[in-house]
C-alpha cells in the first residue's frame, strides 16, 4: 500500500493482517465450526432427504438435527414450527404473502417506515400491483417506533403486522412484546423480522407469545448465504408461496439445501454459545469505537438511541461529506464498512431509515455503519478509530465549508 491517500496511515503502524471487517450486518464470515458441520453433506451425505434409501436417510437425519438446532435458538415448542427457506427475504415474503393468501378477505397490511427492503419492497408491490392498503409506521429522531401511531393504525381488517426486531442500519431495537400486545388486541397476525437480532439477542418464542412468525437468515449469524428459516407458531394459518412438492410439511416446495440447512443449524448452536460474548465484549468494542471517534471528529453524530441497540452496531454521520468517499478511503486503508443497507448501497440517495428519522441531509449523506462480530478485537477498534478522523479531515479539506454549505 503505497502512494495515493496512504499518508493517512503514517505513524499508525501496519494494517491488521487480513484487514478489518466491520460490515457484519451486511454479511458475516462463515464460522469454522459451521464449515466443519456442513462439509460431510457436500461430499458424503449427498442423498435427497425425501428418498427412502440409506443415502436419503443420512441427509434426512442431518436436516432433522438442523431443524432442532434452529428451534433451540428460538426455544420453539417443536422443530415442526421451523420452515427452511433460501434466506431472510424469502422468509419475510413467505410470512406476509402466506398470511395474505390465508386471509383473502383482509386487504390491509401494517409495517414500519424503516424496514429492510425485503419487507418494504414487497409492501410497495402489494400497493401498486395488487391493490392492498399498506400503512407505514414512523419513527422519532432516535429511531424509536411510534407506538401511538401503531395503536391508531391496526384495524379489524388488518391481515398482518410485520415489524423488525432490530434495524439493520442503526441497530435500534423495537420491543416485540409491546408491539405484540397492541397487535393482538385486534386479533391480527404478527410477524417479526429478526434477521439482524438472531444470534445477538435472546429470542425466546415462549416469552414472545404474541409473535406468530419470526424470520432469520443464515449469513447474518456466521452461516453461508442462501439459507434461512421462518418460525411459524403452531396454529398460525399460512399458505405456501412456492408450490409443488411436499417438502417442509407442504409449506415450502423444493428439495431442501441440506448442507446449508445443516450449516444454519450449527450456526444457531454457536450463536447460543457466543451470545454472552456478543452482549459484553463485542458491545464494549462498539462503545470503545464510538467513544474514540465521536469526540475526535467535529460535526459528527451517532444515529439512533444509545442503549436500546444491537450490541454490535454503530451508525455515525459525518457532516458535509459523502459516505461513498469515506468508504473508498476506508477500503484503501484495509477497512470494510457500509453506508447503510448493503441492498441499497449502490444508490447515492441517503438511507430511507435516516430520512424517516428526520436526520438532516448534510448528515444522512455522510453516514457510515460499522457492524462488528465476535471476530473483531481491540486492536482493530483502535486502528479504525485512528484512521477515520484522518479520512474525514482529508475529505473535508477538498470540499471547503462554503462549498459544502452551497452543495448541501
Amino acid at each position: 500500500m503505497t502512494g495515493g491517500s496512504f499518508d493517512l496511515l503514517e505513524g499508525l503502524g501496519p494494517v491488521p493482517e487480513g484487514g478489518v471487517y466491520m460490515d457484519n450486518n451486511a454479511t458475516t464470515r462463515v464460522a469454522p465450526e459451521v464449515i466443519d458441520a456442513m462439509m460431510p453433506y457436500l461430499v458424503e451425505h449427498y442423498g435427497n432427504p425425501s428418498s427412502m434409501h440409506r443415502f436419503g436417510a443420512e441427509s434426512g437425519r442431518g436436516l432433522t438435527r438442523a431443524r432442532e438446532q434452529v428451534a433451540e435458538l428460538l426455544d420453539a415448542r417443536t422443530p415442526a414450527e421451523i420452515i427452511f427457506t433460501a434466506g431472510g427475504s424469502e422468509s419475510d415474503n413467505l410470512a406476509i404473502m402466506g398470511t395474505l393468501r390465508s386471509h383473502p378477505d383482509k386487504r390491509h397490511v401494517v409495517t414500519s417506515a424503516v424496514e429492510h427492503p425485503a419487507v418494504l419492497g414487497l409492501c410497495k408491490d402489494l400497493e401498486k400491483r395488487q391493490g392492498y392498503e399498506v400503512d407505514y409506521i414512523g419513527v422519532d429522531g432516535e429511531g424509536r417506533l411510534d407506538l401511538d401511531q401503531l395503536r391508531d393504525t391496526v384495524r379489524e381488517d388488518t391481515a398482518i403486522v410485520s415489524i423488525m426486531m432490530a434495524n439493520n442500519e442503526t441497530g435500534v431495537l423495537f420491543d416485540p412484546v409491546t408491539i405484540g400486545e397492541i397487535v393482538k388486541q385486534k386479533g391480527v397476525v404478527f410477524h417479526v423480522d429478526a434477521v439482524q437480532a438472531a444470534g445477538k439477542l435472546p429470542l425466546d418464542v415462549q416469552q414472545l407469545e404474541m409473535v406468530d412468525m419470526i424470520s432469520i437468515s443464515g449469513h447474518k449469524l456466521h452461516a453461508p448465504k442462501g439459507v434461512g428459516a421462518l418460525y411459524v407458531r403452531k396454529g398460525t394459518r399460512l399458505r405456501p408461496i412456492i408450490v409443488g412438492g411436499h417438502q417442509e410439511r407442504g409449506r415450502r416446495a423444493g428439495t431442501e439445501n441440506v448442507a446449508s440447512c445443516v450449516a444454519l443449524g450449527a450456526a444457531c448452536e454457536q450463536a447460543v454459545i457466543h451470545r454472552d460474548d456478543e452482549n459484553t465484549r463485542v458491545r464494549a468494542l462498539r462503545d470503545r469505537l464510538e467513544a474514540k471517534i465521536l469526540p475526535a471528529v467535529p460535526d459528527c453524530r451517532r444515529n439512533g438511541v444509545r442503549d436500546e441497540r444491537l450490541p454490535n452496531t454503530a451508525n455515525i454521520s459525518f457532516d458535509y461529506i459523502e459516505g461513498e468517499g469515506i468508504l473508498l478511503l476506508l477500503d484503501r486503508a484495509g477497512i470494510a464498512a457500509s453506508s447503510g443497507s448493503a441492498c441499497t448501497s449502490g444508490s447515492l440517495e441517503p438511507s430511507h431509515v435516516l430520512k424517516a428519522m428526520g436526520i438532516p441531509f448534510i448528515s444522512a449523506h455522510g453516514s457510515i455503519r460499522f457492524s462488528l462480530s465476535r471476530y473483531n478485537d481491540e486492536r482493530e477498534i483502535d486502528y479504525v478509530a485512528a484512521v477515520v478522523p484522518r479520512i474525514v479531515e482529508r475529505l473535508r479539506a477538498i470540499t471547503p465549508f462554503s462549498k459544502q454549505r452551497s452543495t448541501f
